[in-house]
């Protein structure tokens, strides 16, 4: 009872046996009471503890230990006791299914009547439990604001905070029967809105913003009642048996047991922070499915108030579903509830689970990531609310998704539809075909600590010496707002360094699948149709290429034989992404019309591994076309310069680590490339070995990126530079006119035509300083925005050219007929 951060407590140790023994009693009928009563009558505690010492019982209640137990000057040892009701035994395991239901009764809660059945005739199923107990002087050293409240003639926070740490003991007790995947917090609300630091917190607030402390505790108390996940460990069996063939029979789960086996034995001492890639609704359900498998506790999954409709939102709150708000706006009651529950959460020990893309990916790829919930994360650990929280990229990836369709849809300027009962249902009945594994892997920890101090974060504010003798009121407070604004920004960019961290982690262990190298091969060859042995001849290659690296991978060995890698091929058309003509000598494959943006959002799960190759292939393309002699220069200028253009559609390491990877690139390529002595001739005879390695990756890897940057970039030149731009509208005018665009063949393809690319485009722009307006009334302000808008736009123009150049090189356009 001494420690209930939700970790093992290490047992009291006593040289002498106390003089007295409290139970605090726990039941909810007459019969468990009973069943305690002989227990304890029986000798059952004394043996426990080796000693018969005298045992008053009180009842767990607040009431009765404020009356009868906080203020005796003895010091008792305090044992919280209850019954623990076991549901039948299956196959070794004892967990409620539906057919326990139709009983009426609650196999871990039964009724009074099941109660006594149960104890003639099934008496395995109730253990007599007892939590740690503790000293009563004990429990006064642990909670000295509630026991220094005493004085005050007010013993019932001392008496609520015994109860707390008296069900927490029990909790953890009996988990060590039931198992960890049934940990569950109790008491969350109540603990929090006695916690003296919130309500100070809280009377601060309430004093900025001119409200009554009463009206301002009113608003967290019922912030907080709404937020907190009921969890109960019933809902949970049955929930996870009802949602578990909504993924069991379309996918089969694919991961890796020896990661699991590390992060278990990490768990003990740490909180774990889950942060997977999201790529579908789900995501949730199959990897909360694989935890449980492996005996991990529930997580506190956060997501969108948007899920929290009838009946599912109720259902999923009592698994651990934490709905949040999408703004906070300026509610600071609100944004005080959430992190202290968040702090709260991970001081316990409780393990979270959040997207940290915002949202579910549209194209495939990982979305730049929002930092909100981990910011909450760093200032708990600023705080030193926690020790350290360990951050666990996880990688969940699909060979097929049958909501593709809708999220193309989205990408085209169609409206998401609401979620709600009648779109659940339409969900759960499009997840009835079977669609190949879902790869479930996950990445190396990171300690948030060490991660937050390494990228920079103070992790507490620095203290500043000011001479007052030598500065005035006015210079103390600019100096302090300075340094203020000065420990913000380090911890700001400290959490987005962190944010990269975790999207580097995830890819690292995204593996490549059989359709992210089918739809690679069909997106690259300009809508012509390719037979079966032109599509293997094509990928041989790239399989050399991903052994070479040693990628990981799903099952590829299918790609390399023709009875196999038709059997994906025919798996894709079924999924309608790709079609299949037969009236000729033999089938021929090709992405299916309107189809790309699906296409190429498989492609994508796996396009972060080739991203380099293809700087690569248009570097020396520049180095070669350059006029400069120097090539080996021009080549790597190249590089730098796309890695920028590139920076908000992929996760880039720093420039050192950059020049790393490009020259291990290169080495792959050349192994003797640092051997050439002319650097005038370095392009030309690398650009050779290029086109010899059998594959060129530009054209398919960043030729839908390029065209939808030259589409904003093209917009923004021919809008007036003082004139301020309303996003909104003008990501609906990149869609209008980039379908006009693809229409004209002026780009190369319907993927690049697509809400995702152009806002990521948006944001490089406005990072080149691109969408500031210019001053109306200065001609030469207006004409210097106009050419840096014209510049950009030439750029890409410039970019696009060697990505054609590149496609021309590529030998599949030599490949022939079938043999």
């Amino acid at each position: 009872m001494i420690d209930h951060d939700g970790g093992a407590p290490a047992p009291t140790s006593r040289t002498t046996p106390p003089g007295s023994v409290v139970a605090l009693i726990e039941s909810s009928s007459p019969v468990e009471r009973d069943l305690i009563g002989t227990w304890l009558g029986e000798g059952g505690f004394a043996a426990e503890i080796g000693a018969d010492i005298p045992v008053t019982q009180l009842d767990l209640d607040a009431g009765a230990i404020a009356a009868r137990l906080v203020g005796r000057r003895d010091d008792p040892l305090v044992v919280p006791i209850r019954v623990l009701w076991l549901p039948p035994e299956r196959d070794g395991v004892r967990r409620i299914t539906f057919a326990d239901l139709a009983l009426l009764t609650n196999p871990r809660k039964p009724h009074r009547l099941a109660q006594r059945r149960l104890v003639h005739q099934s008496p395995d199923r109730h253990v007599i439990l007892t939590g740690q107990p503790a000293l009563l002087s004990e429990l006064r050293l642990n909670n000295p604001e509630a026991y220094a409240m005493m004085a005050a003639g007010s013993a019932e926070p001392f008496a609520r905070a015994i109860v707390r740490a008296a069900v927490v003991a029990l909790e953890r007790a009996e988990r060590s029967i039931i198992g960890d995947r049934y940990k569950v917090p109790r008491l969350v609300a109540e603990e929090i809105l006695d916690s003296p630091e919130f309500l100070r917190r809280l009377e601060l607030i309430a004093d900025q913003i001119g409200a009554a402390p009463q009206e301002v505790y009113r608003r967290a108390e019922k912030a907080l009642n709404g937020l907190v996940a009921a969890q109960s460990r019933l809902v949970s069996d049955l929930f996870t048996q009802a949602m578990r063939p909504v993924h069991a029979s379309t996918w089969k789960v694919d991961t890796e047991e020896s990661g699991l086996a590390a992060l278990r034995a990490l768990n003990r001492s740490h909180p774990l922070v889950f942060l997977p890639s999201h790529r579908s609704y789900v995501d949730a359900f199959v990897l909360g499915d694989v935890l449980a498998r492996n005996d991990f506790p529930p997580n506190h999954v956060i997501g969108g108030a948007n899920l929290s409709f009838w009946p599912m939102g109720p259902i999923a709150r009592r698994t651990g579903a934490v709905f949040i708000r999408r703004s906070f706006g300026d509610d600071e009651v609100y944004k005080a509830v959430v992190e202290e529950y968040f702090a709260y959460l991970l001081a316990k020990r409780f393990n979270l689970e959040w997207y940290f893309e915002g949202g579910r990916t549209r194209t495939g790829k990982l979305r730049p990531p929002r930092y909100g919930l981990l910011n909450y994360l760093a200032a708990a650990v600023r705080a030193n609310r926690i020790d350290d929280v360990m951050l666990v990229p996880v990688s969940i990836t699909y060979e097929r998704l049958n909501e593709l369709g809708a999220i193309a849809t989205e990408q085209v300027g169609g409206k998401k539809k609401p979620e709600g009962l009648a779109w659940l249902a339409r969900y759960v009945r499009s997840q009835q075909h079977s669609a190949g594994h879902v790869y479930v892997r996950f990445g190396d920890p990171l300690s948030a600590r060490e991660r937050l101090a390494a990228n920079g974060d103070p992790l507490s504010a620095p203290s500043i010496s000011i001479p007052l003798h030598r500065t005035d009121s006015a210079q103390v407070e600019a100096i302090s707002m300075a340094a203020d604004d000065e420990t913000a920004e380090l911890e700001r960019k400290a959490v987005q360094r962190l944010a990269f961290e975790i999207a580097v982690g995830i890819n690292a262990v995204t593996p490549i699948t059989v359709n992210a190298l089918a739809t690679l091969a069909l997106l690259g060859v300009d809508e012509r149709a390719l037979t079966l042995g032109e599509v293997r001849t094509l990928l041989a290659p790239v399989l050399g290429y991903i052994d070479k690296r040693g990628l990981p991978s799903g099952e590829l060995a299918a790609l390399r034989d023709e009875q196999s890698l038709a059997v994906v091929l025919e798996q894709l058309s079924l999924a309608k992404v790709v079609t299949v003509y037969r009236g000729g000598l033999e089938p021929v494959y090709s992405i299916e019309s309107g189809a790309h943006l699906e296409a190429a959002f498989y492609r994508n799960s796996a396009v972060h591994w080739f991203i380099n190759r293809a700087i690569l292939e248009l570097s020396i393309l520049a180095a070669v076309e350059s006029p400069d002699s120097d090539q080996l220069s021009t080549g790597w200028d190249e590089a730098y310069r796309l890695r920028d253009l590139l920076k908000f559609d992929f996760f880039f390491p720093d420039r050192s680590e950059f020049t790393a990877q490009m020259t291990a690139e290169m080495r792959l390529v050349d192994p003797d490339w640092l051997n050439h002595t002319r650097r005038d001739t370095f392009g030309t005879d690398v650009l050779a070995k290029l086109t010899a390695s059998g594959f060129m990756m530009a054209h398919r890897v960043l030729r839908s990126f390029v065209d939808a940057q030259l589409v904003v970039a093209e917009r923004l030149a021919a809008r007036d530079p003082a004139v301020e731009i309303d996003r909104k509208q003008f990501l609906d005018e990149c869609l209008a006119v980039g379908k006009q665009m693809l229409l004209q063949q002026r780009l190369h393809s319907p993927e690049s035509v697509s809400t995702e690319l152009f806002t990521s485009a948006l944001k490089l722009a406005d990072n080149y300083g691109l969408l500031r307006p210019a001053d109306l009334d200065s001609a030469e302000d207006r004409a210097e925005s106009t050419r840096r808008r014209n510049e950009f736009a030439e750029q890409l123009r410039t970019i696009g050219a060697l990505i054609s150049r590149a496609a021309t090189l590529d030998p599949s356009n030599r490949l022939g007929p079938a043999q």
